[in-house]
């Protein structure tokens, strides 16, 4: 059984980043918390801390600088970094 809902939690991943390379990466600068949490390792406690970082530091310059966030090393950040893009925000 728990072979079972592994290889359906692998699956579902799979079509996850498939879908997700498809419909384009997701600006971290305008981003909501709901579609963050949606990326690979990223659930809504991670998602808000993401959106709290960009409230008090302002637009992201680089990917990277997720790092700074709690719960966000360079393992996860690597599985993200191809679904997320850094955009200008615009007014």
């Amino acid at each position: 059984m728990r072979k079972l809902k592994s290889l359906w939690l692998g699956i579902l991943f799979s079509v996850f980043l498939v879908v997700s390379a498809w419909a384009g990466s997701i600006n971290l600068n305008v981003a909501g918390q709901e579609e963050l949490a949606n990326l690979p390792g990223v659930g809504p406690k991670i998602a808000a801390a993401i959106v709290e970082y960009r409230e008090k530091y302002g637009p992201f310059k680089s990917v990277d600088e997720l790092l700074e966030i709690k719960g966000i090393g360079p393992k996860k950040l690597e599985k993200i970094r191809p679904l997320v893009t850094i955009e200008p925000v615009k007014d």
